[in-house]
């Protein structure tokens, strides 16, 4: 086994420890990190599968994994990881903070250090509560008709500018950037309820992300996954890495699957919440399908994106302050 291999296979390993440490995932989350394993593993760069099942059935330690990252700079990559990682859906839980606490006396990483990543990732955790209201008062029968009938244009060109956004957070090298990725889907979703006169808070806005299998930490475990297979987290590692990273398959996936999910909403939304489970899920994957042909016209857009996004900004759109 190649070094770099043996070192993202441990990145990838405590990844999965963090995804799993407060003990709540339920069956669909797991399910949702099952597929990815064998979406990932498909091409035998990663066995992500096998560590998958080595972590399930503890097979495998933390300290194992530890033991496989040699540099300070791949110490620094594991954490920031397993720091999104428990921080993906909101929240880090009194089990995933534990966890982060034995992690980082594992790792040996100065206090100030994981200081500077916990604060950066902190930060991302505000702009997944500002995205959409922690709770409203939600509407059990039709929704009340809008002032204005939604235009329509306006809605479709939101969902493509909202995707170019996540296609190109995903080429950035920075922690922040995959983390952001899913407020910002969020928040398309709570504008897009709010067009159709639908008051949307947060938790039904995870609820309706996790029935088309989009789950928050599957999702941001996936995009770890590509990003340590395309190499971009590698040379992170290394501290050697530009402004922007060479993922166009992650770019293609994170456009597409904003792009599906915003027009699934807008269906879902428009139709008076009507689309049973089923339907929900099988037009996401139609959409989803027919998006990763269409990100390709996009590219151009996407690369451009990547190079004037910073995290000012990015926090900005989330919040809701910054047009998108």
């Amino acid at each position: 086994m190649t070094d770099d291999k043996r070192r993202n296979e441990a990145l990838l390993t405590i990844a999965l420890f963090a995804a799993f440490a407060d003990g709540d995932k339920d069956e669909t989350e797991r399910e949702e990190i099952r597929r990815l394993a064998e979406s990932l593993s498909a091409d035998g760069s990663l066995n992500l599968r096998g560590l998958y099942q080595d972590v399930l059935l503890g097979k495998v330690k933390p300290d194992q994994a530890i033991a496989n990252l040699g540099s300070a700079g791949e110490k620094h990559l594991a954490y920031e990881i397993a720091v999104g990682v428990c921080d993906a859906d909101g929240r880090t839980s009194a089990a995933e903070r534990a966890f982060l606490d034995r992690l980082k006396s594992a790792l040996e990483l100065p206090g100030s250090e994981a200081q500077e990543i916990e604060t950066e990732a902190e930060q991302v955790v505000e702009m997944t509560e500002a995205a959409a209201p922690a709770s409203t008062a939600m509407q059990t029968s039709a929704p009340s008709i809008p002032d204005a009938a939604p235009d329509e244009g306006e809605i479709e060109q939101r969902i493509v500018r909202y995707s170019i956004i996540n296609g190109a957070l995903e080429v950035l090298p920075q922690s922040w950037a995959s983390m952001a990725i899913i407020p910002l889907q969020i928040r398309l979703v709570y504008t897009i309820g709010q067009d159709y006169g639908v008051a949307l808070d947060r938790g039904h806005i995870k609820e309706f992300l996790a029935t088309l299998g989009v789950g928050m930490t599957s999702q941001y475990v996936e995009q770890i996954g590509r990003k340590l297979i395309g190499g971009l987290l590698g040379k992170m590692a290394g501290r050697s890495v530009g402004k922007l990273g060479r993922t166009a398959t992650g770019a293609a996936f994170s456009f597409a699957t904003t792009y599906a999910l915003g027009h699934v909403a807008r269906r879902y939304y428009a139709g008076g919440r009507q689309m049973s489970t089923q339907l929900l899920k099988q037009t996401f994957d139609d959409q989803f399908g027919s998006a990763k042909t269409l990100q390709a016209q996009y590219a151009p857009q996407i690369t451009q994106q990547a190079q004037s996004l910073n995290m000012t900004d990015v926090m900005s759109m989330a919040k809701g302050g910054r047009p998108i």
